[in-house]
């Protein structure tokens, strides 16, 4: 709805319908209707009005009629929602209507940061779970907008080195009516009511009670005070499916305006589900394309938001035939769209369709979520040290581990390591403590009988299933979380932390908390000795990654010498000479060093030296003797619980001695 002077334009898509009419609602009493306002066709399929009662502040819904059939939703008598609706009120839970507001904001001059890719810490959060117990934030706005936008929270990510925090989805979504009856709520949001307003109940309890644009204003605050700090914003938004479910799920909106094109059906309206999720929106078709790239550009234009991660995105990039196609139009058009392309654009490359799986298949600009990566490095650290100690065997040795931390060339052959965004852990599965605690995924509370929820973890709980008082144990799990958190920030790519995961949070085993709004979820603001302090060791490794740009390369590295275009990476045995065949291929052969050149802009040449001992067995290494170095300055070791205190220097080819399994890093001099 386009708000004028004396009135409003309004319009809306269905290409199916009969007739569609825009219902003014009583201010008092949204149960009954002040005005009817009869939309009419025009090209396109779009119903449109032009009417001096439209205007701010107005609640109203739409209804459509249109033909019966299989494929067809229509009902004259429900309420709509306008797709494209920016203001929307709960009344109750299968009870919504739209608001008409004023999205006006003063950004007080606040730019975006503009964070280079490859420069960019991304920090995956949940807005409410943040910060809903954080004593430092005022109980009435813990686990909102306002929150997010807090000194204290903006505190605790500039001390960690954070660019980017990735938001769980906060486009407006509602909670399934399974989980409902089950006591339970959607927590993650990944389903979607509306595309273009920001989720109710992350609005502080005053803002709420406020209306719609206040809600919007607190959120915009959050991101202003955010950007302020050099913090950009990145969300996690979901186009793939909406909160209408299956067949037999509930009407808000898109069904009722015209089922047959939002969705995939066949002809007797069964849907067409890669999500599963019980529907799939339909991008064969150019309206529903049209509604996520409008929906993008208002993110981007109207709150300054940074980038998106795209959930299923395998789902987005089906054609007419349901059939992935990495040159999808909705692909191109986002491309060429300067607003769109001027926000980082992540995907997660994969549906649950049939030939969903397509990591390594999105055009380049389109940075994926590089499942590899996590997998690689779980069983390099876990599996493999788990099976070793069960049958004496690792399985693997260091090739597939060094194609992961060199920038996953194999994966995202075209473009560059900013091509991978690599993990260890997501919002979906387990937590980094809870990786080294558990075997088995603890999921009972969510209702399911723990039948919900991935069983192929790939992790190792060190000898103890869950917490344990036993210090050997405990000291075995934080130097694992040391080794996979320091190689995904010393890793070639673009990394990619779980809240939490810096404070080593557990959620008790339960590796799929996507119902649980309770301190299952919640960050920890009361952490322990030991939590402090691999909190400061995440916070060193930030800062040495920012430091040296050999850390991060911005093209796929060469064995010759370093150039402004490309880095240079050699590989080394534990012997100090150049790995051999054998080496790479020996599953037992699990010493390995990474020796990085990067040219500087006074042509001098920076390197790095990462050494990885993946064995339960002290190992004495000798160091390389690269032409030129005059020594090795130690920056980090993951067997000590602090970041190093004194200076450490060894010479080239001198005896490096190596706890079992653990990581170090050190300084070319």
């Amino acid at each position: 709805m386009n708000l004028l002077d004396g009135g409003g334009v309004f319009g809306v898509w269905s290409d199916t319908a009969s007739a569609v009419k825009l219902q003014i609602l009583d201010p008092e009493d949204t149960s009954k209707t002040l005005h009817e306002i009869n939309l009419e066709q025009s090209d396109g399929g779009i119903w449109t009005a032009g009417d001096d009662r439209l205007q701010r502040g107005i609640k109203y819904v739409l209804r459509a009629e249109g033909p019966e059939g299989p494929r067809h939703a229509f009902n004259p008598e429900r309420n709509l929602l306008d797709p494209y609706a920016r203001g929307l009120v709960r009344e109750s839970p299968k009870d919504y209507h739209c608001v008409a507001i004023d999205t006006s904001f003063d950004w007080e001059g606040v730019e975006k940061p503009q964070t280079a890719l490859g420069e960019s810490i991304i920090y995956e959060a949940h807005v409410r779970g943040l910060s809903r117990v954080n004593p430092a934030i005022p109980e009435d706005i813990r686990g909102s907008y306002a929150a997010l936008g807090h000194p204290a929270t903006i505190d605790h990510l500039t001390a960690l080195g954070i660019t980017a925090v990735e938001l769980l989805p906060i486009q407006a979504f509602i909670s399934e009516p399974r989980l409902v009856n089950l006591g339970l709520i959607n927590y993650w949001g990944y389903n979607t009511i509306n595309f273009f307003t920001p989720h109710m109940r992350y609005a502080s309890e005053a803002k709420r009670a406020q209306g719609p644009e206040a809600m919007l204003l607190e959120l915009k605050s959050a991101i202003r005070e955010l950007h302020r700090a050099g913090i950009e914003v990145i969300l996690d938004v979901v186009y793939n499916h909406t909160a209408e479910g299956g067949h037999k799920g509930l009407t808000y909106s898109y069904r009722g305006l015209d089922n047959s094109s939002y969705y995939r059906q066949d002809d007797q309206g069964n849907y067409q589900d890669t999500t599963g999720c019980g529907n799939s929106l339909n991008f064969g078709q150019p309206m529903v394309q049209r509604l996520m790239l409008d929906s993008l550009r208002y993110w981007v234009e109207e709150l300054k938001i940074d980038g998106f991660r795209f959930d299923l995105a395998a789902t987005l990039a089906r054609d007419e035939s349901n059939h992935f196609n990495p040159r999808h139009e909705v692909l191109t058009a986002m491309q060429e769209d300067p607003v769109i392309t001027s926000a980082k654009l992540i995907v997660e490359p994969w549906d649950v369709g049939m030939g969903g799986w397509q990591t390594g298949n999105f055009p380049p600009g389109f940075p994926e979520w590089n499942d590899r990566f996590r997998d690689s490095v779980r069983k390099f650290w876990l599996q493999d040290v788990a099976s070793y100690r069960s049958s004496g065997n690792h399985h693997n040795g260091v090739q597939e581990m060094a194609s992961r931390i060199s920038g996953s060339q194999d994966v995202v052959s075209e473009g560059s390591p900013l091509g991978t965004i690599n993990f260890i852990t997501a919002h979906d599965g387990f937590t980094l403590w809870d990786l080294v605690s558990f075997n088995v995924k603890q999921n009972s509370a969510n209702g399911e009988g723990n039948r919900d929820g991935g069983n192929n973890n790939l992790s190792f709980n060190h000898g103890h299933e869950g917490e344990t008082s036993t210090s050997s144990v405990n000291f075995a799990r934080r130097k694992a979380a040391r080794n996979l958190i320091g190689t995904l920030l010393l890793s070639a790519g673009v990394p990619m932390i779980t809240a939490g995961d810096e404070r080593l949070k557990t959620q008790s085993g339960n590796n799929n908390a996507y119902c649980q709004d309770n301190v299952i979820t919640w960050q920890n603001w009361d952490p322990d000795g030991h939590r402090i302090s691999f909190q400061k060791t995440v916070s060193h490794l930030i800062a040495l990654r920012k430091q040296l740009p050999a850390l991060r390369p911005r093209s796929f590295t060469k064995l010759d010498e370093p150039t402004p275009e490309h880095d240079q990476m050699l590989w080394f045995s534990g012997r100090g000479d150049e790995m051999s065949i054998e080496d790479w291929h020996n599953p037992e052969r699990r010493t390995i060093q990474r020796l990085t050149y990067h040219l500087t802009s006074d042509g001098s040449k920076q390197g790095v030296l990462l050494v990885v001992n993946g064995t339960e067995a002290i190992k004495n290494v000798s160091l390389p003797k690269p032409a030129g170095a005059k020594g090795f300055e130690l920056l980090w070791d993951s067997a000590l619980e602090l970041p190093p205190e004194r200076e450490l220097v060894l010479t080239p080819g001198a005896k490096l001695r190596m706890v079992e399994t653990s990581i170090q890093l050190f300084r070319v001099l």
